[in-house]
């Protein structure tokens, strides 16, 4: 299959020298990554490759809280932010033009750049309240979702709905929300994000939670009915946790504006990809941020900067109607 044009391999060549003094006439001499709300996993994960590439590649830049994955393609997609995250539903709700941030716009120039992790559907509540399965969820219950527009927000109420669960939607912060599942101002939370999610760990040290997992059957049924995979949850996550936990995932990918030089995109791969040990170190949910990942992606068009170092050095069989440009 065709794979990128010859300028663009010339350009990518020469990133790295230049970057070794400084920066490329045409990069950035600043970025933004736009994460999610503090206390959850894109806010830790992001802020620490956002900085991690500034360090790297001598710019200034950093992460940004924002509402999360739907919010993150509008600013990657206007510009407004450079990087961003997102999980491939809300992804491929943007592209159909289904984002709630902007009806009707198709955002088309926010591009696939590298894999970042599984993103497991996890239910957290009180021991106190006796709450330890789906089905002891009361009608009525105060479920907290996440930021308003986050992947949690957009499918873990469909999810509960698909179950046959009634409850009270209310939004927030994963800090926000933790705090008042302590204080008995909620019943439940219900989680989508990478593991371990800080605001649990943090309810662990301070109260004692269930961690609830999904039965086989309630499994299968929201597999049949969303676009997720199977996940088990590690026991080794959570003190909390025993055994393994069933659960559901979506893949998260960062993205990057498409206009941005593929030469400067390309640098930014190399930083986060060719040291996993190093992203782990800042947060284990990116053990699943390896190369091997790349093809987890089919709903976004490649970067061409990106695609270019996937090819190179994951053997990457991207056809050329997948990436940017081309």
């Amino acid at each position: 299959m065709k794979k990128i044009s010859t300028a663009l391999l010339l350009s990518t060549a020469c990133a790295f020298p230049a970057f070794a003094d400084g920066h490329t006439a045409d990069w950035p001499e600043s970025f933004t990554v736009g994460t999610a709300s503090q206390g959850g996993t894109y806010f830790a994960y992001g802020s620490g490759w956002a900085n991690l590439v500034a360090t790297e590649l001598g710019l200034t830049g950093g992460g940004e809280v924002t509402g999360g994955p739907m919010q993150n393609m509008a600013l990657v997609h206007t510009g407004e932010a450079q990087f961003g995250m997102t999980t491939m539903g809300p992804a491929a709700e943007s592209l159909n033009g289904t984002n709630p941030i902007a009806p009707g716009l198709a955002m088309d120039n926010a591009c696939a750049m590298f894999p970042m992790y599984q993103t497991p559907f996890s239910v957290t509540a009180l021991s106190s309240s006796g709450i330890a399965s789906i089905s002891d969820i009361p009608a009525g219950a105060r479920i907290g979702f996440g930021p308003a527009g986050s992947t949690s927000d957009t499918y873990f109420p469909r999810m509960m709905e698909e179950l046959g669960v009634e409850f009270e939607r209310r939004n927030g912060g994963w800090t926000d929300l933790g705090g008042q599942l302590q204080d008995g101002l909620l019943d439940v939370i219900a989680f989508a994000a990478g593991v371990p999610v800080p605001a649990v760990s943090q309810l662990e040290v301070q109260t004692d939670v269930n961690i609830i997992e999904f039965t086989a059957e309630e499994q299968a049924q929201i597999l049949e009915a969303f676009p997720v995979s199977p996940f088990e949850i590690g026991a080794d996550t959570y003190t909390t946790l025993e055994e393994d936990a069933t659960s559901v995932s979506m893949w998260n990918f960062a993205i990057a504006n498409c206009d941005l030089p593929a030469s400067f995109v390309n640098a930014v791969v190399e930083v986060v990809m060719s040291d996993n040990e190093r992203m782990v170190n800042i947060h284990r949910a990116a053990r699943s941020t390896t190369p091997d990942n790349w093809d987890k992606n089919g709903v976004l068009m490649w970067h061409p900067g990106a695609a270019q170092w996937f090819i190179d050095n994951a053997g990457a069989d991207i056809p050329a109607d997948m990436i940017h440009g081309e």
